[in-house]
């Protein structure tokens, strides 16, 4: 577990990054900051592996204070993975891998092994590892930066938006491959994007920041939809312009569910009927009912 006790993050030049934040993160699940530029949700990720160290307060990791521990072992027993993947451009696939392993002691040729593995992991090719990174497509990077950030088998995975330079087409295929990793390996994701899509997607508790690092609402996905706070988050999950008002209509060969402009949003799977006509109704954020429960899903659609 991650516990933010009372964080702050002023800057030398005056910035306030953070102003008084406090949060607990659950172990073993994906935790999600999102906001515009400004909102400190990346100074946040970068405080837990004291990347930036706060000016007041105290993060804990497992209730260990983590000013209190050497910072460059508490980075090499935590997996970081960042936009660009950041791999070495002189060091092979393989070797940027077995980098942080090797650096903490193991055996190259245990390392490569391990590192190969890993390969197998994220879904790449092991005919791939002799490759330099320039000679990767950028999907192939991404993977190979989450293979790195997985190499010491960290219980906490941290990710400054990792899908960001990359095409819509490959980040969708990149979130959904997160997505299969976290269900096989369970560990504690914290999670950065600008993206409110990606945040839903992803997150199991997602933390929509102010300006400030000022916390402006914290639910799960459906929770956040079904009621938001205020206009800001209203705004900013898109709820104000009926993004998420959905309902359904009948296109001669099936159903499909629209938004509130009439754009598509998805295809209406394993509904009976009755279901599908009471459908039509739009959600509404207000509504207590939430965005689930009626049994039927929304491809493509549901933010979840």
């Amino acid at each position: 577990m991650i516990e933010f006790r009372s964080v702050t993050k002023r800057f030398p030049d005056g910035t306030l990054a953070v102003d008084d934040f406090s949060l607990v993160l659950p172990s073993h699940k994906t935790t999600v900051f999102v906001g515009t530029s400004g909102s400190g949700k990346t100074t946040l990720l970068r405080m837990i592996n004291r990347m930036v160290d706060p000016t007041s307060g105290c993060i804990e990791i497992d209730g260990a204070d983590i000013s209190t521990l050497d910072p460059v072992k508490l980075r090499r027993g935590i997996g970081y993975v960042m936009q660009n993947s950041g791999l070495l451009p002189h060091r092979k696939v393989v070797d940027n891998v077995a980098t942080v392993p090797m650096l903490r002691g193991m055996p190259k040729k245990k390392a490569r092994d391990e590192a190969l593995a890993l390969l197998d992991t994220v879904g790449l090719d092991r005919s791939l590892a002799g490759r330099y990174p320039s000679q990767l497509s950028g999907g192939q990077q991404q993977r190979v930066g989450v293979a790195r950030g997985l190499a010491v088998n960290p219980n906490i995975l941290l990710m400054d938006e990792p899908f960001g330079a990359v095409d819509p087409i490959v980040r969708a295929e990149l979130q959904q491959e997160l997505l299969r990793l976290q269900r096989e390996l369970g560990k504690t994701v914290v999670f950065v994007t600008h993206d409110i899509d990606e945040a839903f997607l992803l997150g199991d508790q997602v933390v929509i920041l102010r300006t400030g690092g000022k916390i402006a609402q914290i639910g799960s996905p459906a929770e956040i939809l079904a009621n938001p706070v205020d206009e800001f988050v209203s705004t900013f999950v898109g709820a104000d312009r009926g993004k998420r008002s959905l309902h359904v209509e009948n296109h001669g060969d099936g159903d499909v569910v629209v938004d509130e402009t009439g754009r598509l949003a998805g295809v209406l799977v394993g509904a009976p009927p009755s279901l599908a006509a009471a459908a039509t109704a739009p959600f509404e954020p207000e509504s207590k009912a939430g965005p689930q429960g009626s049994g039927a899903s929304a491809q493509g659609g549901d933010p979840r």
